[in-house]
């Protein structure tokens, strides 16, 4: 399933933990939002229970691409 990260806790209550969740609108702390309404950052997204999170821009528009990659992981390292 695609949902935001503020419909993980209900989606998983509703159709338990196999199923797999995909969380777009996912910014890192200091990123902007650009025009996504529901931006969430990888430490919430993974801790409200994303399977898979989909970052973008703030990779794609990075001028070091690499440095920005290894800031996401370390985000999502952080909620584990």
């Amino acid at each position: 399933m695609i949902a935001s990260a503020q419909e993980i806790k209900p989606l998983r209550k509703a159709c338990g933990k196999d199923v797999i969740i995909v969380t777009p609108g996912v910014r890192p702390q200091k990123s902007q939002r650009y025009d996504q309404a529901r931006v969430t950052t990888p430490k919430e997204a993974v801790k409200a229970g994303a399977d898979y999170l989909v970052i973008g821009r703030p990779i794609r528009d990075a001028a070091h691409l690499l440095k920005a990659t290894k800031e996401i992981l370390k985000e999502v390292r952080s909620s584990l």
